[in-house]
């Protein structure tokens, strides 16, 4: 499948300039011309990577970064005129997991780009799921055995807690409306005032979020649905 990067940068050149490189390499990109617009991007897009500048008008790449990583786990490769080592640090603890100093060789980008998908495409592949043993962070679904870790401590789940998680872990990043969990998991039609769906996954939650309110496994899509 096609890799597709996000490249975000105020200057259009450059932005043009990254995109020629990488869909020569056959990678789709997607471009922003600042980070305001990139969120509003990641929000309808799926993407395996973004470039993303440091130096921007109305929210700076640190801040973007943050924001970035509260939901999402794709590789990050922050651009920034400035070559300071405190600087670099500043972008790795935001949350980077990479940074090039402008102005910088495109090939060496494209190479650290490509070093990136690897990594990530080879941790975040089928192959964990295909084996029935799920890890996201330190939450860990096996499938063969109906047993639940977070932060290697079983977690004792009912059978339909189970199904409703195992279901989630496996969509992992896709909402699921609650119509799609309760007809998957109940296997008979939902009905519309039902909040069965609900009420599982607040035990759920009280199970593996180490703060139930603020859960950072089963986040709520309002007016969707669910989603890890």
């Amino acid at each position: 499948m096609m890799s597709r990067i996000l490249i975000v940068d105020d200057d259009k050149a450059i932005r043009n300039l990254i995109s020629v490189y990488l869909e020569n390499e056959g990678i789709q990109t997607l471009k922003a011309e600042d980070a305001v617009e990139a969120i509003k991007m990641l929000e309808k897009n799926a993407f395996d990577l973004i470039i993303l500048d440091i130096m921007m008008p109305k929210m700076d790449g640190i801040q973007a970064c943050m924001k970035i990583r509260e939901e999402r786990n794709m590789p990050i490769i922050m651009l920034s005129a400035k070559s300071e080592d405190m600087d670099k640090i500043q972008g790795l603890a935001a949350g980077a997991d990479d940074y090039l100093s402008k102005p910088f060789n495109p090939l060496e980008l494209i190479a650290r780009v490509k070093s990136q998908l690897r990594r990530y495409k080879k941790y975040n592949s089928e192959p964990t799921i295909e084996r029935n043993v799920i890890e996201i962070g330190d939450l860990t679904v096996n499938s063969d055995t109906r047993q639940v870790w977070v932060q290697n401590e079983e977690i004792r789940l009912t059978p339909k807690e189970f199904d409703i998680l195992e279901l989630l872990a496996r969509n992992k990043g896709n909402v699921l409306s609650v119509a799609k969990i309760y007809e998957t998991v109940w296997k008979e039609d939902f009905l519309k005032s039902d909040n069965t769906v609900m009420v599982h996954i607040t035990k759920i939650r009280d199970k593996i979020e180490v703060e139930p309110k603020h859960p950072i496994y089963i986040k709520t899509i309002w007016g969707v649905g669910y989603k890890i």
